[in-house]
Order: C-alpha cells, then structure tokens, then sequence
C-alpha cells in the first residue's frame, strides 16, 4: 500500500508551503523502503514516517527491545495487523477469478483491483492529516472498521458492481490503517528501536505470502470463495485486543483550531489526492466503454488526473529528469508493471489452464520470497557503486518475467513456467525498490528528504492506479471480457470461449513499461558540475 506520509502531530498546520510539490516539510525518510512497496504490490497501501515524538521518558535509556515487557504486546498487535491485511492480499489475488466468473464479471476483473488502489490513495492522504491534526488512533480504528465492512460487502455482493464497490470500502479502510500504524510507530518506540520495527513489517509478509494462497484456494474451493472475504474480518480482532492496552498509553493529540472533519477533508492534498482518484476511475470506464459517449467522462478524467499528478510529483518527473525525478519515476513504473501483471496471472491460469484457485495463486508465491533475497543482495556493502546499475538489471529482470508468463498460453508449455518466471521477477524488484530508497535518499538534501520519501511512495500508488487501470481496457479491448464464465477454458469443452490475445495483450505492455523502468534508470545520476 502506497501513500504520502503522515507527519508528527507538531507539524506546521499550513496546509500546503510547497506548493510545487505537494508534499510538507514535516515528513521523515521511509525508515524501509522495501517494507512500503513491497505492500503497495499486494493490497495497495503503504505510508513512510519518522514523526518527531519520542516514546516515554527513560525506555529510549533502556536495554529493552521491541519485543521488551514495555513493547512487546504492541509490536506482537502490529505485526498481526500488517499480516491479516498481507493475508488479504494474497488470498484476494487467489480468489478472485473464482468470484469474477460467479458474479459474470470477467470484463470488470481489472476494476476489482484498481478500486482498491484507487481509495487507498486517497485514503492514504486523508490519513495522514487526520492523524498529524487528531492522533493516529481515529484513523486506525476507522479503517480497521472500513476494511471489515468491505471485506463483508465483497462476500455478501450479488453483483460485481457491488463486489467492487466492496472493494473500494476496502481500500479506505487499507489507506487510513497503514499510515496511522506508521504514525504510531513513530509515537510509541523511540528512535534507535524503529529500524526493527520496520524490519519486522516485511517478516510479516513472509508467512502470508506462502500460506495464503494455499488457505484461500482450499476455502474456495470447500465453502466458496465469498467465505475468503467473510472469514478475515475476523482475523482482525485478536490484534486489535493484544494493542488496545498499550494504544491507550500513547499521547493523545488535542485537536486545533484546523483539526476539524471540514479542515482536515478540505486540505490542499487531500482534494489533489481525490481529484486522481475521480479521475482514474473515470479514465477506466470511459476506456472499457468505447463509444462517442465516452469521450465526456475521458476528458473530465484527464482534467482531474493530470493537474493532480503534476502537484503531487517532483518538478521533472514525467520527463525524467536527471537525479532524483527519475528515481521518482521509476518507481512508479516498477510497481505499476508489476502489479498490474500480478493481477492477471491468476485469472489467466484459471480460465485458460485449467487450474485451480490454489495452484494459481501458490504461482506467485516465489517472487515474494525472491524479493526478500534481491532487497538483501542490494543491501551489501560491495554493492554500493553498483546500484544505478542494479537497478536497471532490475527492471530487465521484471520485463523478461512477464514476457515469459504469457508463453503458458502456448500448446506444450507447462503451467511451472509462470511460478520460474516470477520468481526472476521478484528479486529483479527487490533489487530494484529497496535501491530505489536508498538513492532517493542520497540524493535529497536533509531538510527535503521527508517530502521526497512521500513522493516515492505516491508514485507507488499512482502507478498502481494507472497500469492496472490500462491493463483492464486492454483486457477487454481484445475480447478478454467474454471469457468464459462457466468453467476454465482447458475444460469447458467446445462451448467455452478462450480469448489469449487478451491476456498477452496485458503482458506485452507491461513488459514494455518495465523496459521503459530500465531507460529510466540510465537517468538516475545527476548532472555533474
């Protein structure tokens, strides 16, 4: 999950002094850069902070670490919360060709996906001014409450209208809980505990990523997959009980003379985060409508999408200016392609395999772990003259992953193809995110590196917006909407319809924006002189 940041509650109330940007200057570097995108790949939704309050007086003294008597029952809360939203990600991304095909909403799949991101985006930025104006603990527990009720409306929905819809609620619920929990972080451990407890968000992923797939595909397939979406909100009680003692410790936040619903909705960011939103959604529908009709709610998007991106981003960005806008850049590109070919990789195994739900979802379960191995090799000392280079082999890797996923679509190749593939593709992007913040960092001036970690992690998310939202236009442009509802094409016999060039169509440009992600990085180094 992706977003700007949420700042320390003595941030400065003005609601936009970099107007250029659209970032504050109250925001700290994201403490692990591999930690907030690898969950903006999954669920869409990530916040990097450092806020300024420290923990209570005298345990910043003490010998105690984050599992210590003093930490211990809100690291363990935590760490729970993080891996039931990595659970939901990997079980949603199993379960989801199954109940695209039982609501009849193949030719929507995509939108099941960007919804998420397209809420969480702006969520993420709501978040984040809530929590510096009122404390973290509203938006925690309000988008703990939302991303329950999604996951209840997606289970219960009678529609795909209504499953996205659900969707969406998830993706409120998904922005507001990341970034508050960050918030958090930055209130209850004191400075030199912070790296651990970052660290220990990616080890929260791990465990998620290898069984979820396997949980979900058997539920699907035993109960049905509406029990994947109806069971987790119930996952989310026990973290909540294990840090509600400790949560009720933390300094409240009295709210200010701009703390209330109306400043903090209407601040500069949050409508420039909610016109991109707006806008994508009406870009996607307009593109999965291809008539004269179309064109009114395209050019109303592009007149909210466009404006906002330009203030959100650094100076440079879309053109890819030399040094830290094409650090930008690239990363949006990199989490873009990769999740928007993530997505289509179950649906294609499934309807065109034959699969079942849980074989395709263990499919994707490699790179997770490959991930962590190319986020630890970037990590070496010995490497570091090489990371603009790492980089760019990176991105190659993420590109050769997805050329190579759509070559199951041929007659002979196994189905094991896909699994190889991806598992290059994870550790080219954790050779290539976790590098990514460490440049951005060494490339920013003190007094900006929280601004420009903010715009990192928007880029995260926009790119999410954006490659998933194209990939559904091209999904259904090339017929991929009537594929077959009523079983997989490898046994649905004659009367099923079986559309390939819809899936290699997503892939293809995919491929292309991760080769894209690979020009940029020959962009990285600044001008000398």
């Amino acid at each position: 999950m992706t977003a700007d940041r949420p700042r320390g509650a003595d941030a400065d109330p003005d609601p936009d002094p970099h107007p250029g940007t659209g970032t504050e200057p109250h925001t700290a570097p994201a403490p692990d850069s591999a930690t907030a995108t690898t969950a903006a790949t999954t669920s869409g939704t990530v916040a990097t902070t450092h806020p300024t309050h420290s923990a209570p007086h005298g345990d910043a003294h003490s010998g105690a670490g984050i599992l210590g008597r003093e930490h211990r029952a809100l690291t363990f809360g935590i760490i729970s919360v993080v891996s039931v939203v990595a659970f939901e990600a990997s079980a949603v991304s199993t379960a989801m060709p199954v109940a695209a095909r039982a609501l009849d909403g193949i030719g929507l799949y995509a939108f099941a996906f960007s919804a998420f991101f397209t809420a969480s985006l702006f969520a993420m930025a709501l978040s984040g001014e809530w929590s510096d104006r009122r404390g973290p603990l509203g938006p925690l527990f309000g988008g703990i409450a939302a991303f329950g009720v999604g996951l209840l409306a997606a289970g219960g929905a009678p529609s795909m209208g209504m499953f996205i819809a659900g969707r969406g609620v998830q993706g409120i619920g998904g922005g507001l809980v990341v970034v508050s929990l960050y918030v958090v972080v930055g209130r209850a451990y004191p400075e030199r505990l912070r790296p651990s407890v970052m660290a220990s968000f990616s080890a929260a992923w791990v465990v998620p990523v290898i069984v979820g797939p396997l949980v979900a595909g058997a539920v699907t397939e035993q109960l049905g997959w509406r029990w994947v979406f109806l069971a987790i909100p119930v996952l989310i009680l026990l973290p909540l009980a294990v840090m509600l003692p400790a949560l009720r410790k933390l300094p409240r936040t009295p709210p200010g003379p701009r703390g209330g619903a109306r400043q903090v909705l209407g601040n500069r960011r949050c409508l420039l985060a909610l016109a991109v939103a707006v806008g994508a959604c009406l870009i996607q529908y307009a593109g999965q409508h291809p008539t004269w009709f179309a064109l009114l709610p395209a050019a109303a998007g592009l007149a909210l999408l466009v404006p906002g991106i330009v203030r959100l981003l650094p100076r440079g960005t879309f053109r890819a200016a030399r040094g830290l806008p094409s650090v930008v850049l690239m990363r949006g590109l990199a989490a873009g392609a990769l999740v928007a070919a993530e997505s289509f990789i179950p649906l294609m195994l499934v309807t065109q395999r034959g699969l079942s739900a849980t074989l395709a979802g263990l499919s994707l379960t490699g790179g997770g772990l490959t991930w962590a191995l190319g986020a630890y090799v970037q990590s070496r000392p010995r490497m570091e003259p090489y990371r603009e280079r790492l980089m760019g082999l990176g991105m190659v890797l993420l590109a050769a992953a997805i050329v190579t996923v759509p070559l199951v679509l041929l007659d002979g190749v196994p189905a094991a193809v896909v699994a190889a593939g991806w598992t290059v593709g994870g550790f080219g992007m954790g050779l290539n995110i976790s590098s990514g913040g460490v440049l951005l960092l060494k490339l920013s001036r003190p007094q900006e590196a929280g601004s420009n970690s903010a715009s990192l992690q928007m880029s995260d998310a926009l790119g999410n917006v954006t490659f998933v939202g194209l990939s559904g236009v091209l999904f259904v442009a090339f017929g991929g909407g009537s594929i077959a509802v009523d079983g997989p094409a490898a046994t649905a016999g004659a009367g099923s319809v079986s559309h390939p060039a819809a899936f290699a169509a997503v892939f293809a440009a995919m491929a292309v924006v991760a080769l894209a992600g690979a020009g940029v990085t020959t962009r990285l180094r600044p001008e000398r002189g």
